[in-house]
């Protein structure tokens, strides 16, 4: 498919920024005419789009006709704060009005941006979509949640990616590194498995799913890198490459939890069994559907982005 226009949603964000640079490398490398409309609160930086809408999506009046001539829509923006009624009026009322506005723009395609926090608490182990309930836990997974039903109800493939990693990554591996810093440690020998994607593999996916073969609509699919990854393997691969301190120890995750509280490591026990705990969902399917290869994974990216790695955790 070459659409005429594409508008992206969240386009200043970790994975939405990847995904606009993606859609112009593919639209100047290939020649094709089709136009990126991007939509938010700020302008992205740097080239890429060719027209900018401000609007707000907790603002349903700004969103109007932001979806006009439109042939895709990439809702990629959410909220992810802790303020319940930020994230009530940006991820389930903002969604809400943007799908409103692609049916009435008559938008054939959409992709929206979930997130496998919504399954809550682990262990999770090779969990297909529907294998488990989810029982989101914060504000954020819980209104994105919400979100789904409209973004289904107006034909979207809805994606929920596990952990995100790569250039721009300010939450997965920053509180890994915290964690590390105040515990010294592993916990239960690094053996928890992770679905995990690297941002760039993440933003081809989704390139795909806007330029490529369509989707069945109305359908949600997991969207890590199909293999997933062991705590330990991750820690030492990024030991390696002088992101994080190596550490020889090896504690349980209770005692983990009490040098991090005695240290006063910002990161929360909730957030802390995200990585101490299984949190793999089978992912092999949208990629096959998708007729996107999946790349070598994102231990293997790190290279691309241990610098950036390094610099951002230095300031902070």
């Amino acid at each position: 498919m070459t659409p005429g226009k594409v508008v992206i949603t969240g386009a200043t964000g970790f994975i939405g920024s990847a995904v606009l640079a993606e859609l112009a490398r593919i639209r100047d490398e290939s020649g094709s005419g089709f136009r990126l409309r991007t939509v938010g609160r700020r302008a992205p930086q740097g080239a890429g789009a060719d027209e900018w809408v401000p609007a707000d999506l907790s603002d349903p009046a700004s969103l109007s006709g932001v979806c006009e001539d439109a042939d895709v829509l990439l809702h990629l923006a959410s909220f992810i704060g802790t303020d319940e009624r930020q994230c009530d009026a940006v991820n389930v009322g903002g969604t809400a009005a943007l799908m409103a506005q692609a049916r009435k723009a008559g938008t054939r395609r959409i992709v929206h941006l979930s997130t496998a926090a919504v399954y809550g608490p682990g262990p999770h182990r090779d969990i297909p979509v529907g294998g488990v309930v989810p029982a989101p836990v914060s504000a954020a997974s819980r209104t994105r949640l919400a979100a789904e039903t409209g973004a289904l109800a107006a034909g979207a493939v809805v994606l929920r990616p596990g952990l995100v990693t790569g250039t721009g990554d300010r939450w997965m591996v920053p509180a890994l590194s915290q964690i590390l810093d105040s515990t010294q440690a592993l916990w239960g020998g690094g053996r928890a498995l992770l679905s995990l994607v690297d941002v760039g593999d993440l933003a081809r996916l989704i390139a795909r799913l806007a330029l490529g073969q369509a989707l069945e609509g109305g359908t949600v699919w997991h969207a890590g890198h199909p293999e997933p990854v062991r705590v330990g393997d991750l820690v030492r691969s990024l030991a390696e490459r002088g992101v994080v301190a190596e550490v020889d120890q090896d504690l349980s995750g209770d005692d983990c939890l009490e040098r991090m509280a005695a240290s006063g490591c910002r990161v929360s026990p909730r957030q802390f069994g995200l990585v101490a705990q299984d949190h793999w969902y089978d992912s092999r399917q949208i990629w096959e559907a998708a007729g996107c290869p999946p790349g070598p994974g994102p231990l293997a990216r790190l290279d691309q982005a241990a610098a950036w790695y390094r610099e951002f955790l230095a300031r902070v």
